[in-house]
C-alpha cells in the first residue's frame, strides 16, 4: 500500500505559495475559516478540498468579486495577498510563469 501524500504546507510550498493550493489556504485564512497560522503542512487531498468547498461557498455569497466583500473581509483578503506576493517574491516568484501560454 503507497502512503497517502501529505501537502507540504503553505511556507515551503513551491514559488513561495503562489499554487492553486495556496490561494485555497489564503482564501480560507480571509474568510477565517483556518486560523492564520495555520500552514496546512500534514494535510491530506480530501482536508484541502473540504476547505476549498467552504471557501468556494463564501466567494459564491460575494459573487466572486473582491469588491463586493464586506470591508473588513475585504481588507483581510487584500492584506494576506499583499503579505503572500511579497513573501513569494522574496522566494524568487515573478508571476510570469501564470502568464506563459506553453
Amino acid at each position: 500500500m503507497l502512503p497517502s501524500k501529505t501537502y507540504v504546507g503553505i511556507d515551503k510550498d513551491i514559488n513561495g505559495g503562489m499554487t492553486d493550493t495556496g490561494k485555497i489556504i489564503r482564501d480560507a485564512w480571509a474568510f477565517g475559516l483556518i486560523p492564520e497560522d495555520e500552514t496546512c503542512e500534514g494535510w491530506r487531498a480530501h482536508q484541502i478540498e473540504e476547505i476549498w468547498t467552504r471557501a468556494n461557498a463564501e466567494w459564491e455569497k460575494y459573487g466572486f468579486r473582491v469588491g463586493a466583500l464586506p470591508d473588513d473581509i475585504r481588507a483581510n483578503y487584500l492584506r494576506i495577498q499583499s503579505e503572500a506576493m511579497n513573501r513569494a517574491r522574496g522566494a524568487g516568484w515573478s508571476g510570469a510563469q501564470e502568464l506563459d501560454d506553453d
